[in-house]
């Protein structure tokens, strides 16, 4: 019987100690509960771009032209996203048809394009991100000021480590 207060992690870990008592499951507690929240998180922070009809990962994509304030190619952009190039280019096709940016030849190589917002693009990241953020923030509103400075270190040292392992994405290189 599960307690009260048990997540789907604390669940799955009680179950293995059974079958194979002695085991350490203390990776499987963080990277599960890592993991669970990330899927749960995605779902939420979906909710205000999908009343836009997009996904978190064309906000990111919009949100990478905006931030960096100019223009990028594609191949910048699969940096900038953590994406690959194929689904860059399927996201470039679906908000360009929706005018949300534009695809321009590059004046010194024909082979290259950049990639702008249009006005509409950017009139969208920016009404759209202060709205994003209070919604994340509203998802996150049960834990402390302290606790998510702890739990944002914590996760950021772990990041950083992991990073180190399996290879470092480019400096500023965030979604959104």
């Amino acid at each position: 019987m599960n307690a009260p207060n048990d997540d789907t992690v604390a669940v799955v870990v009680r179950q293995w100690q059974s079958v194979a008592p002695g085991i350490d499951t203390g990776p499987m507690e963080l990277i599960g509960r890592v993991n669970r929240c990330a899927a749960l998180l995605q779902q939420a922070e979906e909710a205000p771009l999908r009343r836009e009809g997009l996904t978190r990962a064309e906000f990111d994509l919009l949100g990478a032209l905006r931030r960096t304030g100019h223009d990028l190619s594609p191949g910048e952009l699969v940096r900038e996203t953590f994406s690959s190039g194929a689904a860059v280019t399927k996201r470039l096709r679906r908000l360009q048809e929706r005018g949300l940016l534009e695809r321009r030849g590059d004046t010194r190589d024909r082979r290259a394009a950049q990639v702008r917002l249009t006005g509409a693009g950017r009139a969208l990241v920016d009404r759209l991100m202060p709205e994003q953020l209070a919604y994340e923030r509203s998802v996150i509103g049960g834990l402390g000021e302290d606790e998510r400075r702890e739990l944002s270190a914590g996760l950021a040292r772990l990041l950083g480590q992991l990073e180190g392992r399996i290879g470092r994405p480019v400096e500023g290189g965030l979604g959104a």
